[in-house]
C-alpha cells in the first residue's frame, strides 16, 4: 500500500459527534465505562483510529520503543500474544479501522505490530491510507459498542488518553457505526500490509522530543490495551 489512495465522495457522519449530547469522563471513569461495556456486550465493538501519534507509558514495549531499545519492544510485543488469545477467548473482538499515513510514524510503527498480533489472536484490523477518508477529516477517534452506545476517546496535547466521552444518541451513533464498518470493508487486513510495510522498516527514530513528554505521566501497570 502507499498513500496514493483514491478520497471516496461520501457523506460524513463524523460530523456529528462533537455536537452531541454526551457524559465526559475522566481516565478511571471511561476505564471502568469501558470495562463494564466491553464485558457486557454481545457483539463485536468496533474501533476507529486516525490519529499516527499516541503516548502509551502503561505499555511496557512502548517505553521500551521510547527508550530507543527496540530489540526489546519486540520481544514484549511477542509476549502479549498469549493474554491477548486469552482475553479475546473471554471477551467480545474489537473490529479496528487504523488510518495510515506515510511516512509511517515510530508510534504507528510500534503499534503496527501489535495490531498484527491481535488480529493472529481474533481481534480483525484493516488498514487504509489517509487519502481515502481525506474528505471525512478530521476524523475522531471512536469506540463503538451498538447503534446507540459509543466513547469518543479524548487525548491532551501529547497523545496521552485523557478519558471519554459516552454518547447514546442513536441518531449520532448508529450512522458511525454503519460508516466505521463500511470503511472496513474497503481497508486492507493489517497482517499482510504488516509484513509488507512494516517488517522491512528499520527501528522507528525516537528523538529527544518526542521523550521530552514522557515526565508527564507516571501511571505505569498495563501489559497491553484493548
Amino acid at each position: 500500500m502507499t498513500e496514493q489512495g483514491t478520497a471516496v465522495r461520501r457523506t460524513n457522519p463524523f460530523t456529528a459527534v462533537a455536537g452531541a449530547d454526551g457524559l465526559v469522563l475522566d481516565v478511571p471513569g471511561y476505564q471502568a465505562g469501558f470495562e463494564r461495556d466491553h464485558a457486557a456486550c454481545t457483539e463485536p465493538m468496533w474501533k476507529l483510529e486516525r490519529a499516527q501519534e499516541f503516548y502509551e507509558p502503561d505499555v511496557a514495549s512502548w517505553r521500551a520503543m521510547m527508550d530507543g531499545d527496540w530489540e526489546r519492544s519486540l520481544t514484549l510485543i511477542g509476549g502479549m500474544a498469549a493474554p491477548l488469545a486469552d482475553y479475546f477467548q473471554r471477551r467480545q473482538p474489537v473490529w479496528r479501522v487504523r488510518v495510515v499515513e506515510f511516512p509511517i510514524t515510530p508510534y504507528l510503527q510500534w503499534e503496527l505490530h501489535i495490531l498484527a498480533l491481535r488480529a493472529a489472536a481474533g481481534s480483525p484490523c484493516r488498514v487504509l491510507p489517509a487519502a481515502r477518508v481525506a474528505c471525512l477529516d478530521p476524523l475522531p477517534e471512536l469506540v463503538v459498542f451498538s447503534p446507540s452506545l459509543m466513547y469518543e476517546v479524548l487525548y491532551d496535547e501529547y497523545g496521552g488518553g485523557s478519558g471519554g466521552r459516552r454518547v447514546t444518541d442513536p441518531g449520532v451513533v448508529g450512522p458511525c457505526l454503519r460508516a466505521v464498518r463500511a470503511l472496513f470493508d474497503e481497508g486492507e487486513d493489517v497482517r499482510g500490509f504488516h509484513e509488507r510495510e512494516i517488517v522491512p522498516l528499520p527501528p522507528p527514530a525516537v528523538t529527544d522530543e518526542m521523550r521530552a513528554a514522557l515526565p508527564a505521566y507516571a501511571h505505569r501497570t498495563e501489559s497491553f490495551r484493548v
